[in-house]
């Protein structure tokens, strides 16, 4: 079964390679300090528990010596002195501190003088527990249950100290030996206070353990950051690099990583070194760029210029020729008028590549009030002649609508836009004309058509100079394929933006114009 969305979510999110690299450093420093830690704790843990039993060994081993003396014996297979000559052992004296006429559960040496409290004794007879016991706080005897009994019958006698969880006693260090008359002594001392000691040892790590992370995390914040600040500033400067309009026009890289982060011997520094270079590197693209780019316009506004004059003589001849047609061939009058036809588009042509090529050099305009409401009918107006098939609506506000701008450049702006709108569509289209207040002392132009519509591929370019569509939107009627590349120009030389949507039965084409003046005192002030 797959994994819902919202969990996927989150697995990305915590994943590791979705981490920043001061997260990544932080989080590594963090868990080798966790495991230095933990390691020297638990060493530390089993030192001291070795060293706590090995004091509780000792001890218990001392008890164990005076337990077997007072039972008769120690661990040896000879009979002590004394012994009768029928081999039997001679009956123990009693206790010289035991209470006479009582019968304690535990056997007699747990009432000897010097015995601890809590400590726990028991003999074994023939593999079963004749007495077994523990001394009391107020140095009386308790019975042990019967299942510490079995427990303490299952201890081999091998002399070895033995942990065991006593029933209803807690944990226990024991030792069994076998005396020279075959009996089993056992004797046991807790192990309370060696767990106490290690639980407070143990409590003691954690603490300091949480503290020095603490520490450790605030600390290597603070030294990661330090580190990565080059970092940061190199980052910086790459953004302010990207945010930079490098794709048209002169362009200036001011920006360069200080010499203090790019020094080559250290990692950082060689990042910073290396954008550095890049940076030079791409200025020098640019400047070569921008010259071509300069020389393109230079020669196309000298190559314009220079072909208005030949063209206006071909186009008088031409119509000198159209004059007196009557005195030529047919022939010759048709290819005459046909020259007039062509040199008209071609000055048209010319025109227009003149104006792109000032337009691009960075051409004054002209910054005076614009009336965009008579503007708007008086090209509507030329439109519907030069389009009588067309419809043509008019949608403008109440107000006059008035802009700071050059107002011949504007008027060729929405005639482009009628123009394109004509002859791409077919007789019958409605054309729609808006104008209205942005809000903001601006104003926002739309020109809309019914038509076939934009093909969605050349959308993206359909302001690039020389931009082809399909055979529905030919270049029919003189159309230069540079009407939208000088719209869009002129739009911009004005500080305003230029957009289109565009689908079957509905193509719009939308311009902003800012209010130049406010934008312009803005900037004096």
């Amino acid at each position: 079964m797959s994994s819902s969305p919202r969990a996927e979510v989150r697995r990305r999110l915590w994943s590791p390679r979705r981490w920043s690299l001061r997260a990544r450093l932080l989080v590594g420093q963090v868990l080798l300090l966790v495991v230095v830690v933990v390691g020297i704790g638990v060493a530390t843990e089993l030192a001291l528990q070795q060293f706590l039993v090995h004091q509780l060994d000792t001890e218990l081993t001392d008890v164990q010596k005076r337990s077997l003396m007072d039972s008769g014996g120690g661990p040896s297979l000879d009979p002590p002195p004394g012994q009768r000559p029928d081999g039997q052992p001679p009956p123990p004296p009693p206790p010289p501190h035991a209470p006479s006429g009582t019968s304690s559960p535990g056997p007699n040496f747990l009432d000897r003088r010097g015995i601890a409290p809590d400590v726990v004794g028991a003999t074994l007879a023939a593999g079963s527990v004749t007495k077994a016991g523990k001394i009391g706080a107020d140095g009386t005897q308790a019975a042990l249950s019967d299942t510490a009994k079995q427990q303490l019958a299952a201890v081999a006698a091998t002399g070895k100290p033995v942990s065991v969880d006593l029933d209803g006693q807690g944990r226990y260090r024991l030792v069994a030996d076998t005396t020279w008359s075959g009996e089993i002594v056992i004797t046991g001392l807790p192990l309370t206070s060696v767990d106490a000691t290690l639980m407070r040892v143990l409590l003691i790590l954690v603490i300091g353990t949480a503290i020095v992370l603490v520490v450790a995390i605030t600390v290597g914040i603070w030294l990661i950051r330090r580190a990565l600040a080059p970092l940061d500033r190199v980052a910086i400067a790459a953004s302010r690099v990207a945010d930079l309009p490098l794709d048209r026009g002169e362009v200036a890289l001011p920006v360069r990583i200080s010499a203090e982060d790019a020094d080559p011997h250290t990692e950082v520094g060689q990042l910073g070194s290396a954008v550095n270079r890049m940076l030079d590197h791409i200025t020098g693209a640019l400047s070569a760029r921008h010259d071509s780019e300069t020389r393109v316009r230079q020669f196309l506004a000298d190559a314009s210029h220079e072909l208005r004059t030949p063209l206006s003589a071909i186009r008088g001849y031409a119509e000198l020729a159209q004059r007196k047609r009557a005195e030529v061939p047919d022939d010759v009058a048709n290819a005459m008028g046909r020259v007039d036809s062509a040199a008209r588009r071609m000055s048209t042509l010319v025109e227009d590549m003149l104006l792109l090529a000032r337009l691009d050099s960075g051409r004054t305009l002209e910054h005076e009030p614009v009336d965009l409401t008579q503007l708007t009918v008086d090209a509507a107006s030329d439109a519907h002649v030069a389009g009588p098939d067309h419809r043509w609506d008019l949608e403008l506000p109440d107000e006059p609508v008035v802009v700071t701008g050059d107002a011949t450049l504007l008027h060729q702006v929405l005639a482009n836009l009628l123009a394109n709108a004509r002859i791409h569509t077919g007789p019958g289209t409605t054309v729609t004309t808006s104008l209205e207040f942005d809000g903001a002392g601006g104003a926002v132009w739309r020109v809309a058509d019914d038509g076939p519509g934009i093909p969605a591929e050349l959308q993206p370019e359909v302001f690039q100079r020389f931009a082809r569509g399909d055979s529905s939107r030919s270049r029919r009627a003189g159309s230069t394929g540079l009407g939208l590349a000088i719209v869009a120009a002129v739009v911009k030389a004005h500080g305003g933006s230029i957009t289109v949507q565009s689908e079957p039965g509905r193509t719009e084409f939308t311009v902003h114009l800012p209010d130049n003046a406010k934008q312009q005192t803005a900037r004096t002030s």
